[in-house]
């Protein structure tokens, strides 16, 4: 989670963004971040979009 989480931190504003692009039916509220929260934020993408997590986390990543 390391990899998420470092990406998270510095780029959280851009991921955001791209979350929501990828992602519509996101709210504001599904993406509260907090550091060190990063599987409850994964956990409310997965369960909001019926992604699994790997592939949550996989698109992360790839921002």
């Amino acid at each position: 989670m390391s990899a998420i989480s470092d990406k998270l931190k510095g780029n959280w504003n851009m991921v955001k963004g791209k979350l929501k692009q990828q992602y519509g039916e996101l709210t504001d509220d599904d993406l509260a971040y907090a550091e060190g929260q990063e599987d409850e934020l994964v956990g409310r993408i997965q369960k909001k979009t019926g992604q699994s997590k790997e592939e949550v986390k996989k698109f992360i990543d790839s921002i």
